[in-house]
C-alpha cells in the first residue's frame, strides 16, 4: 500500500531534501529515504505538500495531463476588480503561453497561522484574499497570474491538491492521509 504524506511547508523551506547552504530543507522534518516530493512549493509559498513512495501515484498527481486541481489561498495587493477576477477565469497570458481557465473567487481573510516574518505592511495600500484553483503547475504560476491582472501576490497558501486538504495542520506538522 503507498504512503501519502500531507505536511504543511512553513515559509522559507526549500522543497527538496538535498542541503542548500544554511536554507532549512525537508531533510529537517523527514528521514525516509523511500518519500519523493509529489509537486513542489516555492520557497515563499506555503501549504500542503504531498510526499509519497509510489512513483505512479506522484505522476497522476504532477503531469499537466493529469488536470489534478490544487487549491490557494492568495492574498494580494489591491482590490481586485470583476474584470481582473474574469481575466483568471478565462486564463492568462504569461511569456510562457495562455493559461487553463482558473475558478476564482474573491474571499474573506482565511483563518491562517501568522506567518514568520510577517507579509508586509502598507497603510495607504489594502490587500485582499482570492481563492484560486488552477489545473496545471507552471513555475510560480499564480504568483505570475495575480501579477499579470495587476494583484501582485503577498502570501500564497496551497491548502488542496485533488483530494487532499490541508484541513488544521499547522506549518512543520504533517499527518499520514488516510
Amino acid at each position: 500500500m503507498a504512503t501519502v504524506i500531507l505536511f504543511n511547508k512553513p515559509f522559507n523551506v526549500l522543497t527538496q531534501f538535498r542541503p542548500d547552504g544554511d536554507r532549512p530543507t525537508l531533510a529537517r522534518y523527514f528521514t525516509d529515504p523511500t518519500l519523493r516530493v509529489a509537486g513542489r512549493l516555492d520557497l515563499d509559498s506555503e501549504g500542503l505538500l504531498l510526499l509519497t513512495d509510489d512513483g505512479v501515484l506522484n505522476a497522476r498527481i504532477t503531469q499537466p495531463q493529469e488536470k489534478q486541481y490544487k487549491t490557494y489561498r492568495v492574498q494580494v495587493d489591491g482590490l481586485p476588480t470583476e474584470e481582473a477576477l474574469q481575466r483568471l477565469r478565462d486564463g492568462v497570458e504569461l511569456n510562457d503561453g495562455l493559461t487553463l481557465p482558473a475558478l476564482v473567487e474573491a474571499i474573506a481573510p482565511p483563518d491562517l497561522w501568522p506567518r514568520d516574518p510577517p507579509v508586509r505592511y502598507r497603510a495607504h495600500l489594502p490587500t485582499s484574499w482570492l481563492e484560486i484553483q488552477i489545473r496545471e503547475g507552471r513555475n510560480r504560476q499564480v504568483r505570475r497570474m495575480t501579477a499579470a491582472v495587476g494583484l501582485p501576490t503577498l502570501r500564497l497558501v496551497r491548502t488542496r491538491i485533488a483530494e487532499w486538504d490541508l484541513g488544521d495542520l499547522q506549518p512543520g506538522e504533517w499527518r499520514a492521509a488516510v
